[in-house]
This record gives C-alpha cells, structure tokens and sequence, in this order.
C-alpha cells in the first residue's frame, strides 16, 4: 500500500501527538499480537492452484434437500444469471446522482412497480437485507404511527423473524410481544380477537405460515381491524402467484424474503428484503424510493423519490439506519417476475403444490408416519414420525445424501418427531420416492 505522507510531514505529526516513534505509538499493544507469524503453506504457481482446487472440490457432497422454511432450492433461469452478469449491473453504486445513474435507477423503479403488483399493495421501497430485517422494520413503522407498545404476532411466524424483531427493540423496555397460539396449526383467529385491546400497536401474521399452511389472512386482517390495530403479513412473494395477497386481503403492511423469486440459496445469503404499504404509511417506509418523472424536454427520467434514512437526514429522526437496497438482488427479482410473468408463475406454483401433496400421500405411508396438520398447504408439510426426527435426518443425510427436511424439535416438545418437508419445482416424483426410501430404511 503506497502512503504519501513524506518523512517531513511524518515526523511533524509525531511531534504533534507527542512521541519519538511509531514505534511508541503502539507500545502499549501487547508483544504477542504485533506483527504475529502466520503459518502459511508455501506459495504455489496458478498451474499448482489450479490442480489443488480440483482436488477439493472432489471432496464434495452432493444433498438432495427437502429443506425449505424460508429459503428455498429455486430454479434460476439462465436468461435472469446472463442479465445479472452485465458489468454495469455488477458494479453500479447507490445512485445519488441522478444524472448518472439512469440505469439502476430503472432497475430499481421497476422491482418496485414489480413488488407493488405482486403485493398488490401501494408503494414498495427499493429493497432491505432480508425478510427479517423487513420484517422488524415494519413492526418499527407500526409503533411509530400508532404510538402504542403491545405488539401481538402469530405463533406461525418464522421463529428468526420474531427474533429479528425483539433485537431491534431490545434496549427499550416498554415493548411487550404477546404471541398468538395455533390452532389445529393455524392462527386461532378467537385469541386474537380476545387479546387486542386498546394498547396494541399491531398484529404480525405470515402466509404460508412456518408449518407450511396457508392461512385465512382476509379473516384475521378484518379480526384486527376490527380492533382499529395496524396488520403486517409477511407473505412468500412466490407463493403470492396462487394465494390472495395482502395488499386484496386490506393489510397496511406487507412484507417478505425475495430469496423465493429466483435467487441462489449461496450459503444464506445475499438476500432481499421485501417491503411494500399502503400510500398513507409512505413516510414510515425505511429506505428509499426511486420515482418516475419527466425532465424539461419531456423525456422520462428516474430518481431518488423519499430517502428517510440516515445519509440523507439527522440519524435520530431517520426511520431506519439500514443503508444497503441489496440492488443486484432486487434486479434478480424484477427479471424473475418479468420473465415468468403472472401466468408462469402461477404454474410454477401449482407445479410446487402439485409435488408437495404428492410427496405427503407418499410419506404418509410409511409405517407409523402421518401428516401432522389436516390444513391446506403450499409447498411445505409436517410429517409426524415414529422417532425423533432429529436423529432421522441425521442418518438419512449420512447414509443417502438426502436432507430429507427440517426436524422442528426447537419448536417445543410436541415437535420433537416432526420434520417440516419442502418441494419446489426442482424436485420430481423420482425424487419423491428416493426420498421415501431413505426415511423408511432409517426408522
């Protein structure tokens, strides 16, 4: 690294900090954390490298995973990598000069338009880091409009969103979250009813829920309303080409994870935030916007809309202090939604149904196996065992190379032999009877 400072201006500025000596400067650290040897192997040619990668990957496994709730094995079409690949895409920064950045700012205003007619919701913002940041930052958008502290959520959530959200709040005290239970292994809209009073700020629901089923959102948005209490739905936007959406179903809030909507799993990451409301909510929305106008020729044009976020005004009166729109995700999103368009995904979701009952009358039977939960699903199930479904999978993994879905023993108790089981258009009905295979030689 090249540092111009010239031997004058250095020893100006120790005469300034008053030392003699870099050297002094970090006396104070610890001998044994200066300049520490770091056993590497020895260097190797590109040749070498090249080989020794080959090598490793070798080693690895492939899974065939039934794992879902909440990231899911999608098929990304080539078209969307081959967009996404564009240097212009890869490398574009956040757009504060309008002037010159008309390009993301399209790909962004069209994720937006996007988002907003897949929601069917108002206004959508230009993205967040994930689902669950989405998630807390709309619990956060109700408080400050209502005012109020009591925040009511639906034991169906994804247990990290719920966590995402109390970790937001954590230092203030005053917030109380109050689940609402399942019932037969949806939302018992009765205890809803029952518990939102005068103090609640909000009601969190999600559709599919944790366990896979799809709820009667229109319902419990009206049970709330009822109670003049704000609703959140955190809702799969893929899941969307065959549901209701909240945005019909009258939510203020709708939000999700846009990883569904063609993106690599990779690891956990990058993901996309999904965050769209109703008009009168605009000013809450974290984030930033990008809006379409005309320039004085009357030629279209992009640009940066409402920006409540910290670069742009006091951090304490920023809505939120998230400072990524995760753009590159988002534009993979909006090429997914264009490329598939309402009619393909709509298949695309019956073809996620259609394997998944397949895959539950399957399973079911197996000896001593049985679908937990009578409800209609999406693309998720439970499936109740004979043993604990921990110990299930670990073995199925290890003898068949199949992770044959997620064991909701952290759940509770009652969930200790269940497995939360996920298909998505990736998998067929080969796959389905590998899978069945696998579980019965593991009991």
């Amino acid at each position: 690294m090249y540092i111009s400072n010239t031997e004058q201006e250095k020893k100006e500025m120790l005469e300034k900090i008053g030392v003699s000596s870099f050297a002094e400067i970090i006396s104070c650290v610890p001998r044994e954390f200066l300049n520490p040897e770091v056993n590497l192997p020895k260097a190797l040619s590109e040749i070498e490298i090249s080989k020794r990668m080959r090598e490793l990957s070798g080693k690895n496994r492939r899974i065939l995973s039934f794992v879902g709730a909440g990231v899911y094995d999608r098929y990304t079409p080539a078209a969307m990598k081959a967009i996404l690949s564009r240097g212009e895409f890869l490398t574009a920064y956040t757009p504060y000069q309008p002037e010159a950045s008309q390009g993301i700012l399209q790909t962004i205003y069209e994720y937006q338009s996007s988002m907003c007619a897949l929601y069917e919701m108002d206004c959508s913002n230009a993205s967040m880091y994930d689902g669950s940041t989405s998630f807390a930052e709309a619990v956060k958008a109700c408080l400050r409009i209502s005012g109020k502290k009591k925040i009511l959520y639906s034991a169906g959530i994804n247990p990290r969103y719920i966590e995402t959200a109390k970790t937001y709040l954590a230092e203030d005290k005053q917030y109380i979250f109050e689940e609402i239970p399942l019932k037969d292994g949806i939302t018992d809209i009765k205890s809803l009813s029952e518990k939102a009073d005068g103090e609640t700020a909000c009601f969190l629901v999600s559709n599919p829920n944790y366990l896979g089923i799809i709820e009667d959102i229109e319902s419990l948005n009206k049970a709330a309303k009822e109670k003049g209490i704000l609703t959140v739905c955190s809702a799969d936007p893929f899941a969307l080409g065959a549901l209701k959406t909240p945005g019909y179903c009258g939510f203020d809030f709708a939000v999700g994870e846009g990883q569904s909507l063609g993106l690599p799993m990779s690891y956990g990451g990058p993901y996309l935030g999904i965050f769209t409301c109703k008009k009168e909510h605009v000013r809450q929305m974290p984030g930033r916007i990008c809006g379409m106008t005309k320039d004085k020729d009357g030629k279209r044009g992009f640009v940066l809309t409402l920006q409540a976020r910290e670069q742009h005004i006091r951090r304490d009166k920023a809505a939120s202090n998230i400072c990524s729109n995760q753009a590159l995700c988002a534009l993979g999103a909006a090429i997914y939604c264009a490329l598939l368009g309402p009619k393909g995904l709509k298949e695309a979701c019956m073809i996620n149904n259609s394997l998944a009952v397949k895959a539950s009358i399957e399973l079911s039977k197996i000896k001593g196996a049985k679908l937990k939960y009578s409800k209609p699903f999406f693309n998720e199930f439970v499936l109740d065992l004979p043993v604990r479904s921990l110990e299930l999978r670990r073995k199925v993994s290890e003898k068949f190379s199949i992770d044959p879905g997620l064991d909701l023993g952290h759940l509770g108790k009652e969930f200790e032999n269940s497995l939360l089981i996920c298909l998505t258009e990736n998998k067929n009905e080969s796959d389905i009877e590998n899978l069945k295979k696998a579980i019965e030689a593991c009991i």
